[in-house]
């Protein structure tokens, strides 16, 4: 049977139960142990493909196609599984499921209500992903306290009762402050938030305390004290300089010996050698490499997060500190701004996005990289951007543009296929999941990859139109990646130019601390090396 892993959090938001969790799974992976992920939203909306990127963050998307939370970004670098459907539920989800069999009549006329019906839901989302793995890790989303959270929290407490307590394990994530004007670390909001916890039902078997600075055994007795949870098992979770330090810092404290005790669990050695090289390689390295991200939703950064990971990921790999320079293309439109913007740094990456806001500075972004020699990464849109750049002041196709941003453009380079056009539901249209690739021969992206086909993650709707293969290929730019079926152009790139690569998909959905995304190890290589020959 499955050991079941319940992280929960207090006191406030943005705690970081996603990389708690991540760290946990990763700790218990290197000892052998077959592990799997899952969270679970409390919010209504059935998934975050319709959510605002200034309010969710970014959409993470699974090789099966689901548009899950970023957290699941987290989980699949740390612990290096692809995960799928059963790995993220939200509450819309349940009580949509809830209602399908309520008026299939499946409950047979009885009237149907949170417990048990909701709760008997979660708990059979929570057993079906524990078929199979040895330990099973769900986060419960939102904070104790909040309403929408309470039908998840009766659900893991349900549960206990029904697997015991030596198959389950609660594991919560506070926050204990330091107050400055009074020079201390305050216990109180961690015994509020536990006391919170146990009025639901949900006594914790370990408190992971979140703390700027580390506190000592006068602290950690007091917490223990009031919080009901032995003084071993309350375990200072003080912050870090990156996040890939925070499971360091967990089997520092021996978490993962903690976990194989409460589950009577073998406690297998764990060689951490690969992860402190990646940890210093992102702290130490003394070369600097500077990239601009240049998208409209650059003032919350969490819309690119997997954008920014892989970047880091990539930097590491070459020994290179990063630097990540955020431009906002609504407000940098003009060549004058371009240039004063872009002027210092050693490479440009447009990331995906959706909508017309901020377009015509990705387009003048674009072509001031292709002009200046400046190694260039598209993804998603930031392919669409490089064509529409490519085919208005390379092809002399003045008029060349989206049919997204406008329909009735001259020259739509980029557009819907013809079976897209008539579906209605929002994101019924969309190219969703992993792909297979086959790239050309002889092309930069065929050397960068090394093979001859590969498979990557998609999210997008519009689509090269082949319409203007032919010119945009004359005019000196490649297709160097296509479908199987030569119908769909999943890259581009610039021959004549240092590094210029546009790619339909979304790769940084599968890169990873210790497996970098190549497109990305390849671009950092570029920008790196011709600011050393500058």
């Amino acid at each position: 049977m499955a050991k079941h892993i319940f992280v929960i959090g207090g006191v406030l938001s943005s705690l970081g139960k996603g990389i708690a969790s991540s760290s946990i799974g990763l700790l218990m992976k290197k000892m052998g142990y077959n592990v799997v992920m899952q969270k679970f939203d409390p919010y209504l909306n059935v998934d975050p493909g319709t959510m605002s990127p200034f309010q969710h963050g970014e959409v993470f998307v699974t090789d099966d196609g689901v548009e899950t939370d970023l957290d699941l970004g987290h989980y699949e670098r740390f612990i290096g599984i692809p995960l799928n459907k059963n790995s993220n539920s939200t509450t819309g989800q349940i009580y949509e499921a809830v209602l399908k069999k309520e008026r299939r009549g499946d409950y047979l006329g009885k009237t149907v209500q949170v417990i048990p019906h909701v709760t008997n839901e979660i708990k059979n989302l929570i057993r079906k992903i524990g078929k199979d793995n040895d330990i099973v890790i769900t986060e419960i989303g939102g904070t104790v306290g909040d309403i929408e959270s309470l039908p998840f929290l009766e659900a893991i407490r349900q549960f206990r009762m029904d697997v015991g307590i030596e198959n389950s394990l609660f594991i919560y994530l506070t926050y204990v402050p330091f107050i400055k004007a009074a020079g201390e670390l305050k216990t109180k909001p961690t015994q509020h938030a536990t006391t919170k916890l146990r009025e639901i039902g949900i006594q914790p078997d370990i408190l992971l305390c979140r703390s700027e600075r580390l506190f000592n055994d006068e602290i950690r007795n007091k917490i223990a004290l009031f919080t009901n949870v032995q003084k071993s098992r309350v375990i200072n979770a003080v912050d870090v300089a990156t996040i890939y330090e925070v499971p360091k810092v967990f089997m520092q404290a021996n978490l993962h010996e903690k976990i194989c005790e409460h589950f009577h669990l073998t406690q297998n050695k764990i060689d951490f050698s690969d992860w402190d090289q990646i940890i210093d390689n992102i702290k130490n390295s003394e070369k600097e490499v500077t990239i601009a991200v240049c998208g409209k939703y650059v003032e919350h950064q969490d819309a690119y997060k997997s954008v920014g990971a892989a970047l880091i990921h990539a930097a590491a790999a070459n020994r290179m500190k990063l630097n990540i320079k955020w431009v906002d293309s609504e407000k940098t439109f003009s060549s004058e701004e371009i240039e004063k913007q872009l002027i210092d740094v050693d490479g440009i990456l447009i990331p995906g996005g959706f909508g017309v806001r901020g377009i015509d500075g990705k387009i003048g972004i674009a072509r001031y990289a292709r002009e200046n020699q400046i190694p260039f990464f598209g993804i998603c849109l930031g392919l669409q951007i490089a064509v529409i750049e490519f085919a208005q002041n390379v092809c002399n196709l003045k008029e060349a543009y989206s049919s997204e941003f406008n329909e009735e453009c001259q020259h739509p380079v980029i557009d819907l296929m013809e079976d897209q056009r008539y579906l209605e539901m929002m994101g019924g249209s969309m190219r969703l999941g992993a792909y297979p690739c086959k790239l050309k021969k002889n092309t930069l992206t065929h050397k960068i990859y090394g093979r001859k086909e590969i498979s990557e993650r998609h999210r997008h709707r519009y689509e090269f139109n082949n319409k203007y293969r032919e010119i945009i290929e004359k005019n000196g730019m490649v297709i160097s990646g296509i479908s199987p079926d030569d119908f769909l152009v999943e890259i581009i790139e610039i021959p004549d130019h240092p590094f210029f690569i546009g790619v339909q998909f979304h790769p940084e959905f599968k890169s990873r601390p210790d497996k970098v995304q190549p497109i990305f190890r390849d671009f950092i290589k570029k920008a790196a090396k011709l600011k050393m020959n500058k």
